[in-house]
């Protein structure tokens, strides 16, 4: 099969397959986007949290020998 024939075929299939897909509503969308923003700086918190934690247990170690 010829690279022209090849490419033609694969973005028939392409096309073929994205025709099938589900996409969001702009609500959908807009709700998915503020539970990745919330979890992302819930996650930030928590990072921060745990190595301010860390940082001081780190200190404390040093300093008593």
């Amino acid at each position: 099969m010829a690279l022209v024939e090849k490419i033609k075929k694969f973005v028939l299939d392409v096309r073929q397959e994205m025709s099938k897909v589900s996409w969001p509503t702009r609500d959908e969308l807009k709700g998915s986007t503020g539970v990745v923003i919330m979890f992302s700086l819930i996650f930030a918190v928590y990072t921060f949290g745990a190595d301010q934690i860390l940082q001081v247990l780190v200190k404390l170690l040093l300093t008593a020998n």
